[in-house]
């Protein structure tokens, strides 16, 4: 075999755990070159933030023992791990992308750190993030833009951008973030990962950061492909009693199910909002794709009323910080403006507000109980715009018509709001070589069903071996 002559930092976590099953390379080795990796280009991306170089080399030298005397503690065992900077990791600071946190460092690890660290993965730092994780793209005050790999000029979303650039690029094969609105999904479909955001519970948390977006954010991982995904589920998908959401799935261990025929409702725009033309053909080929694997697909509209459904979703979001900053001193002088101006809303709302926007979720839950009694998954475009120049918060024109800042963010948010599993998936790239993404959504709870259509889609399609030129 001859992966010593290839660069270990371009294998992916499966590859990793079938080489230190045939004690091909070692964890050691593997970090060596993920480190280079990360040095040759996380300058030019700005992905990883907080590097912790030691800590990892000591996680790779207790792994490469293990393997050594047969006492692995599972796949991931050894393999290099990024954390999202709103993800708590003990003895790493913690910033949120905000000089509200500049200095916070946490003395415990949030539990899906702690289940990964307990699976012998090497934590190698912190990913750039938007501050608060609230837009969506990867800028702030403390650290910069975050960079497409696939052209450094334009972001790659938000707000895991660093977290995909970091898979993207090379500088390790799985990333833990979070999704509160489309935050792993979009940025996947931005960069050509893999981005997957599971059911509510479904991913067990606490010992984290204060929760502005209700349990409509969730802790769900980015990798190069569904297999990778799947194998960092079954080290994080568990309950834990100090999260009642996760109860759900108390006794139910990550186990795919056989596959099976699946109907798809294929839905290519929300209503009349814009998708870029080559997001639309390249969805389009994806469900074809589908259609021809032997799943029935039938193309329809969106099951509810998207314009009313987004129109209420900055109520959480604008609540939410206001709730977290306004306990603060001498918050105003620390934010950036826009968050500033996003609180100062926030405290304008009633808690009517609050109520009505709750309530209209609600509504659209029903809905979309009433189509999964009819359908298996809907598919839609991951974003509907292409990446954007690294500094701008959002595209300004999509399809050749004026959007606001959630224009190019519609397809993702009623997935969170819902507690669906959802799935990003690369599929045919532009005419320029930019990434497309493919979102799949699955009823709550069949985050193990919609996982293994995305890894029948993956063997049809392949894009592993796609890689930014950097």
């Amino acid at each position: 075999m001859a992966e010593l002559a290839t660069d270990l930092s371009r294998f992916s976590a499966g590859e990793l755990a079938d080489g230190y099953a045939r004690h091909s390379f070692s964890p050691v080795e593997v970090i060596e070159a993920t480190l280079a990796r990360i040095d040759e280009v996380n300058g030019s991306l700005n992905a990883i933030i907080t590097l912790d170089a030691a800590g990892a080399r000591a996680a790779a030298r207790a792994s490469e023992t293990r393997w050594r005397e047969g006492t692995a503690r599972g796949p991931l065992d050894g393999v290099p791990l990024t954390v999202k900077d709103n993800i708590n990791v003990q003895g790493l600071r913690t910033t949120w992308g905000s000089r509200l946190y500049t200095d916070f460092i946490p003395t415990v690890d949030e539990l899906p750190v702690a289940r990964a660290r307990a699976a012998g993965m090497m934590i190698l730092g912190k990913t750039n993030v938007p501050e608060f994780t609230l837009s969506g793209y990867t800028d702030n005050l403390l650290f910069g833009p975050t960079r497409n790999p696939w052209d450094v000029r334009l972001t790659p979303g938000g707000s895991s951008g660093g977290a995909v650039a970091a898979v993207a690029a090379g500088l390790g094969p799985l990333a833990l973030g979070t999704d509160g609105g489309g935050s792993i999904r979009r940025p996947a479909s931005h960069t050509g990962v893999v981005g997957f955001k599971p059911s509510r519970g479904r991913v067990a948390r606490s010992d984290g950061l204060p929760q502005i977006l209700l349990d409509f954010e969730v802790v769900g991982p980015m990798a190069r492909t569904t297999r990778d995904v799947v194998l960092m589920m079954a080290v994080i998908g568990t309950s834990h009693p100090r999260d009642p959401a996760s109860g759900e799935f108390a006794e139910r261990p990550w186990a795919p199910p056989p596959a099976k025929r699946c109907r798809v409702l294929y839905v290519p725009r929300f209503d009349d909002n814009p998708v870029d033309a080559e997001i639309a053909a390249s969805v389009e080929r994806a469900a074809k794709t589908l259609a021809d694997l032997g799943h029935a697909v039938t193309e329809a509209p969106a099951p509810f009323a998207v314009d009313v459904f987004n129109a209420v979703w900055p109520v959480i979001s604008q609540t939410g910080l206001a709730a977290l900053v306004n306990s603060m001193p001498r918050w105003r002088e620390r934010v950036a403006p826009p968050f500033v101006e996003m609180a100062d809303a926030g405290s304008l709302l009633l808690a009517t507000d609050l109520f009505d926007a709750l309530a209209e979720i609600g509504r659209m839950r029903e809905r979309l109980g009433e189509t999964f009694a009819q359908y298996d998954v809907l598919l839609t475009p991951s974003a509907a715009a292409l990446p954007w120049p690294a500094q701008h918060p959002f595209p300004t024109k999509i399809a050749g018509r004026d959007v606001g800042p959630r224009g190019h963010a519609v397809f993702t948010a009623f997935a969170n709001a819902s507690g669906c599993p959802a799935i990003s998936l690369p599929c045919t790239p532009s005419r320029v070589g930019l990434p497309i993404g493919l979102q799949l959504v699955g009823a709550p709870g069949h985050d193990e069903r919609l996982c293994v259509l995305a890894q029948e889609y993956e063997t049809a399609a392949p894009w592993a071996h796609r890689w930014p030129p950097l």
